[in-house]
Formats: structure tokens, C-alpha cells, sequence
């Protein structure tokens, strides 16, 4: 591999840990992408479908082999519902971490979540505004259970408009009302995906693909808003920060903890329980000048752009963080996260901790997380990462400049 290193990235840091990974015999994303080598010509054409037991079947792109599926489907056919299922996949993430960030919401207003509060007030209103929620003589707390209420009737409701797509200039409006693809809700398209690439049903495949359309806009005009706002209320609205990024983000002399994933429901309690003068004071205990948390992929960012937090690297140096032998805890809920970490961190000291109740993975210390005791469980994390800096070994901290 040493020969290639300057063929894998363009990034300093990262060639100088996938040198240190090949020193140390680690195998990393970029040694596995070469063992796939070469990767299935069907599938990257998205010509192979496994949608029901007469296949798996695959059409023949040069024409010499098969040009139809057992039951007919032709190679657009078959195209259109892979890539429908995969809107339907990406879609049902986002809107599904939406959810969560309104179940929380709600949570925080009904007082039972009481690590949250609500940050920014006057989006709060203007919010509430759009589905004429009244907030006059009433508490936050209570236009905020109202606005919860409505949001999360967004996820289920049968007939549309999702009412964030009112933002929408009307010409655009027309547009998608002329084609049929206004989302009605974000379950229900994200359902009907799978059911029309379902044998037999939808065989059309512009019909499969406007569907695409109409589910990838209940995401985006729907969860994925849904959840930029109301996190925005919750941890409030970011403004622009200075921080840095890359590798070299972690500290030689600190705690290193990295919030790993896509919800900040986790991660602004890491940030917060990471500042408390105890779990400072017990660093300096354990050896360490402080603790210093760093980001990762969709979390990274969310961190970022609200505390200036420094993003350690992006989905593809997650390992390579890990391979710095600096890193006290990777930290992750939901999304982004390779199942490989797990087998990586048993071969240094970094506690590979999962919280989520929807996501586990091999070789994790699981530290399951619920808005209920948000600090609590978050305090425990840090504690756990602050104890483990003894285990550390000073002869294998490799942090990139």
C-alpha cells in the first residue's frame, strides 16, 4: 500500500494514518475497497434484482445474455425500482431522525426531558405561526407541545400537503402539483415506495420514479426541515463560528471523546456533560490537561456550527482517527458508522461506545441513551472516557500536524 498512499487521498493527514494503518497491519476502508476489486459491473449499473424468489435475476448490458427479468422486468424496470428503494432508504433516515429530534421536543416540553430547553424562542413563534398555533398569553412550553403535536402528525397523515412545502415559490408549487408528486406524508411515501418495487405492482418506470420524486420531497420539504427546525429551537439557530477541522484536531495531552453519527439529541449533552468542572477536575486526575471533544461526519457539524466544537474528519477518517491511538471514546448513535470500528478499537484502548436503541454493532460498550436522563447518561459517557486516558499507550500517539 505504501506505494499508493498518494493515490487514496489528496489529505496529508489522512496519508499519514494510512501509512501508520500499513505499519501496524491495520486494515482500513481503503484496503477492503481493494479486496472488492472488481466491484459487480451489475450492480453499479443497478441491473441486478432480488425483489422476489424467482431471482435473483440481471440483464446482460452488452446485449448477449438475458435482456428481461423471469417475470419480465427489463433493465429500466429494474434500474428504477433499485433506485427507489434506496430514496426510500434514505429518505426513511433523515425523516426518521426527525422524529426523534421532535419526540425530544415534545418531551422537553411536557418536563420530561429536563436536560433540554428551548433556545430560541422566536423561531419557536414563527414556527407555530406557519400552522397557526396561537401563542399569545401562553408559556413556550405550551405552544411547544402544540407545535410537536402538528409536527409529528406530518409523519403520519394520509392526505398532504406537508405544510413546510407551502414554502415553496407557488411556481414551484405547480410544478409538482401538475406532476402529481405533492407528498401527501412522510411515512406514506416512504411505504408506497416499497410497496410499487414490490413484484408486480409499479412496472412503469417513469411512474417508480416520480414516486422518487414525491418521497425524496416528503424528506427534504419534510423530515429533514422538520428536523433543521426544531433542533434549531431546542439547541438554538447556528450563526457563523471559527473552528478547525482534520485529524490534527486532537489533543496529545487531553481526553479525547468523538461524537460520531447524525443526532445532536446526543451530542449537545457530550459537549455540555465534557465542560463540567467535575469531569474536568477528574481528567487532571487521571493525568490529562482537560478533555477536548471533536466531531465526526453529520454530528461533527452539528457541534460545529453551534459551539465551534473542531470536526476530527469526515465518514471516510473515522478509522483513521481511531488509529491516531488518541482517541479516549468514539461516540455514536445512528447513521455513517462502520460496523468495522469495533473490531479496530479492541486493537487500542478507544472504548467504542453505541447509544442508540436502533443501532448496534459489533465490539461496542453500549451506553444506551434516553432523552429522559439526557445528562445523566451523558455524564456517564464522559466519565467512562476520562477513566479509560490511563489505559493509554504513549508510545502508539500518532496525531497528524
Amino acid at each position: 500500500m505504501t506505494n499508493n498512499v498518494h493515490e487514496r487521498s489528496v489529505d496529508p493527514a489522512t496519508r499519514a494514518m494510512l501509512l501508520e494503518a500499513d505499519r501496524a497491519g491495520i486494515e482500513t476502508a481503503w484496503d477492503r475497497l481493494e479486496k472488492q476489486q472488481p466491484q459487480c459491473g451489475f450492480g453499479q449499473l443497478g441491473i441486478c434484482c432480488r425483489n422476489c424468489n424467482m431471482g435473483p435475476c440481471r440483464i446482460d448490458p452488452f446485449g448477449e445474455g438475458p435482456d428481461k427479468g423471469v417475470c419480465g422486468a427489463t433493465a429500466d424496470i429494474i434500474v428504477a425500482r433499485n433506485l427507489l428503494r434506496m430514496i426510500a432508504a434514505g429518505a426513511a433516515a433523515h425523516s426518521d431522525h426527525a422524529r426523534d429530534a421532535v419526540l425530544a421536543f415534545k418531551q422537553m416540553a411536557e418536563g420530561k426531558a429536563q436536560s433540554y430547553q428551548i433556545k430560541d424562542e422566536a423561531k419557536l413563534n414563527a414556527l407555530a405561526a406557519e400552522y397557526n398555533i396561537s401563542t399569545e398569553d401562553r408559556s413556550p412550553e405550551e405552544v411547544a407541545i402544540d407545535l410537536a403535536n402538528v409536527l409529528l402528525s406530518e409523519f403520519g397523515k394520509q392526505t398532504g400537503p406537508i405544510q413546510f412545502t407551502r414554502r415553496a415559490p407557488p411556481k414551484r408549487q405547480k410544478v409538482w402539483e401538475n406532476a402529481g408528486i405533492n407528498p401527501r406524508g412522510v411515512d406514506r411515501e416512504i411505504v408506497e415506495c416499497m410497496h410499487r418495487t414490490h413484484i408486480g405492482v409499479d412496472n412503469d418506470p417513469v411512474h417508480i420514479l416520480l414516486h422518487g420524486l414525491r418521497t425524496s420531497i416528503s424528506d427534504g420539504w419534510g423530515g429533514s426541515m422538520i428536523a433543521t427546525d426544531v433542533q434549531d429551537v431546542l439547541f438554538g439557530t447556528p450563526t457563523p463560528t471559527l473552528s478547525e477541522s482534520n485529524l490534527g484536531v486532537l489533543k496529545a495531552d487531553e481526553v479525547n471523546i468523538i461524537v460520531h453519527g447524525h443526532e445532536p439529541i446526543l451530542s449537545e449533552m457530550i459537549v455540555a456533560a465534557a465542560e463540567d468542572p467535575e469531569m474536568i477536575d477528574l481528567a487532571k486526575k487521571m493525568g490529562a490537561e482537560g478533555i477536548s471533544v471533536a466531531g465526526m461526519c453529520c454530528t461533527g457539524n452539528e457541534v460545529l456550527m453551534r459551539h465551534g466544537v473542531p470536526t476530527a474528519g469526515n465518514f471516510l477518517q473515522q478509522e483513521l482517527a481511531v488509529i491516531t491511538g488518541a482517541v479516549e471514546a468514539m461516540v455514536v448513535d445512528v447513521q455513517c458508522i462502520m460496523p468495522a470500528l469495533g473490531n479496530l478499537a479492541s486493537c487500542y484502548h478507544t472504548k467504542f461506545i453505541s447509544t442508540s436503541p436502533k443501532a448496534d454493532f459489533p465490539g461496542t460498550v453500549r451506553m444506551e441513551y434516553h432523552e429522559e436522563e439526557a445528562l445523566k447518561t451523558a455524564r456517564k459517557i464522559v466519565k467512562a472516557a476520562v477513566e479509560n486516558y490511563a489505559n493509554r499507550d504513549a508510545g502508539r500517539i500518532n496525531i497528524p500536524n
